[in-house]
């Protein structure tokens, strides 16, 4: 399986092209939208989420909501648009060359011969995450066909971390679901929410920690025969692919490589029926580059958004003299969002992995396979 996602920021829409879905998939698209819904959410967006009303429509590979084994394409259109077509059709944007620090202006103009850092930021603009949601809600839709859950919560905002993350799956989701920041701790929550206003007072932004915890992944899935398809390595790749994502964590992997390796291992205990039993998941659902058993768990560090109220030193490469940095519309802290995208990529790489164990160009052909395989594993 594999996707492909096309358009800029500012332009008429986002489209993504969704190659070796089975057919015979029932396509929610109020759930694909519910979770475009709940990428546009979270306390420190911007003012662009004000204007969009994110929807997706479909264009090709599903007939009377069905996918048919073809690709299949959607659309997402960006209602901006509306305030940019004019100038954008009439060149009329004035040129960027102050790049901003962490961003992708400097590098992508070099890379691209580019005067104006414009059509760097149009594509490398996190709004093209909104594609990946849509993928990742249609993942989760044949995930779920097969018992697989999977959800998000933010751990920590500015340097703020969250206690109680020991909670069920179902009561995780539940509060995180409930809180304006996607943490469900509610103490943290409400000193989170006060460190984004500080932050938006002193025109700066807030990175953090996000976590996805996947419930009901089958073991075996992935491999450790070749480097490029460990399931821990496709998983990590997915998320750092992610705008602002610099670190990624699976299981308790910091905490443990300060520890020694009696008191990091999951022990395997007797469970009176042919399968193991933990007493612990420290190895996050993860061991030899394949699926456990256990639920997977990943975190994932963002960094504060570059885009910044408060000017940075830079260079204006017109002329190579010191500048300072021009902000460009953008969100104060982005963790509650990026948690939901987190959701799509890993439920993408999961849902990758269990059509590559089972096989079947249908969905009734996969869900034949699934009894077999579940009693082979």
């Amino acid at each position: 399986m594999r996707f492909l996602t096309g358009g800029e920021s500012h332009g008429p829409c986002l489209t993504v092209l969704i190659d070796g879905l089975p057919s015979g998939l029932e396509i929610d698209r109020e759930g694909i939208d519910r979770d475009l819904s709940r990428r546009q959410a979270g306390y420190g967006r911007g003012g662009r989420m004000a204007i969009e009303n994110d929807r997706v429509e479909i264009f090709g590979g599903a007939i009377g909501g069905r996918t048919i084994g073809a690709p299949l394409v959607l659309r997402i259109a960006n209602r901006d648009w509306a305030h940019w077509k004019d100038r954008w059709d009439a060149n009329d944007l004035e040129p960027l060359t102050v790049p901003r620090p962490g961003h992708a202006d400097y590098a992508g103009m070099t890379k691209y011969a580019l005067d104006d850092a414009r059509p760097v930021l149009e594509r490398a603009s996190a709004r093209e995450t909104a594609g990946r949601v849509a993928v990742g809600a249609i993942a989760k839709q044949l995930l779920g066909a097969f018992g697989v859950r999977i959800q998000s919560c933010v751990e920590a905002i500015g340097g703020i971390e969250a206690a109680g993350l020991h909670e069920s799956f179902e009561r995780l989701r539940e509060l995180a679901e409930c809180s304006p920041v996607r943490c469900p701790d509610p103490v943290a929550s409400e000193r989170m929410v006060c460190a984004i206003d500080a932050a938006r007072e002193a025109g700066d932004s807030l990175g953090g920690v996000f976590s996805v915890v996947a419930a009901g992944v089958p073991a075996g899935l992935g491999t450790y025969v070749q480097w490029d398809r460990r399931l821990d390595a496709r998983l990590a790749a997915a998320l750092v692919s992610i705008p602002a994502i610099k670190g990624v964590e699976i299981g308790s992997a910091f905490d443990s490589a300060g520890r020694r390796g009696t008191d990091v291992h999951d022990a395997f205990l007797p469970s009176g029926s042919d399968r193991l039993c933990r007493g612990s998941n420290r190895a996050g659902g993860l061991e030899g580059g394949m699926t456990n058993g256990e639920p997977i768990v990943v975190r994932a560090a963002m960094k504060p958004i570059p885009s910044t109220v408060h000017p940075q030193h830079s260079v204006d490469l017109r002329t190579g003299l010191a500048a300072e940095t021009a902000y460009q519309r953008s969100d104060v802290c982005a963790v509650p969002a990026a948690s939901i995208v987190g959701e799509a990529m890993v439920a993408w790489v999961l849902c990758d992995a269990l059509c590559e164990a089972l096989g079947g160009a249908s969905l009734a052909e996969m869900k034949a396979h699934w009894g077999s395989w579940r009693e082979h594993v």
